[in-house]
């Protein structure tokens, strides 16, 4: 089986275009003033179009911690075909926002340790709360982004899940390891943002059609 693909925090139409174009099956838009590939709604609408409805690849709001409000917003005026969530909400959050936007929701875990792993997977219970859970580097404390930081972690730690339940990966992933991890972790979708970046907000058509290349042409662990 083939690994799906998305490529997170897009902020062009050169870095979407390539994405699309080469088979990627997720898009992500940040919606997060803190970090450097936060999208106002005009940009992010201008983005999405460039995105075929019902086609391929679809597209993800990320969002940290969000209010009803601005989930609202978004879903209005962009119309994402998902909506990740990359804060601190609780499992009774993640299933309010669920049925408040009626849309999958993809939940971020941040991870150190096989504790960490176990207490994630409280959260998917697609349909209610998390659809797919996205199991990510535990930032420093200190960090002022919750991913997007370029960080990996010990993918023994997931050693556990692989066979119990589809999950997404993310952490540290660039074009020269992603099919290690892919091999490793038997992840069903990986997930890459700074790892096909020139600059932090910039992402490289090259380096987004190397990573698509590596990640489609990986062999999943059994």
């Amino acid at each position: 089986m083939t690994t799906a693909v998305k490529i997170c925090g897009m902020t062009d139409e050169d870095g979407i275009d390539a994405a699309v174009q080469g088979g990627a099956d997720y898009v992500g838009l940040v919606f997060y003033p803190k970090s450097p590939r936060h999208l106002d709604l005009a940009r992010a609408r201008a983005l999405r179009k460039r995105v075929t409805r019902g086609g391929h690849c679809r597209t993800v709001a990320l969002l940290v911690d969000p209010t009803d409000s601005a989930l609202t917003e978004i879903v209005r005026e962009v119309d994402p075909d998902l909506i990740q969530l990359h804060g601190h909400e609780s499992v009774e959050r993640v299933a309010a926002i669920r049925a408040h936007v009626a849309k999958p929701v993809i939940k971020a875990v941040p991870v150190a340790s096989i504790t960490d792993v176990e207490n994630g997977l409280a959260y998917l219970d697609p349909g209610r709360a998390a659809d797919i859970l996205l199991f990510d580097a535990k930032p420093d404390p200190r960090a002022a982004l919750p991913g997007g930081n370029g960080l990996a972690f010990d993918w023994h730690i997931l050693d556990g899940v692989a066979g119990r339940t589809a999950f997404a990966l993310a952490g540290g992933l660039t074009p020269g390891n992603v099919a290690e991890a892919i091999a490793r972790t038997g992840a069903t979708i990986v997930d890459v943002s700074s790892g096909v970046e020139s600059s932090p907000g910039r992402k490289d058509p090259g380096l987004i059609r190397r990573f698509l290349q590596a990640a489609k042409g990986a062999n999943q662990k059994p």
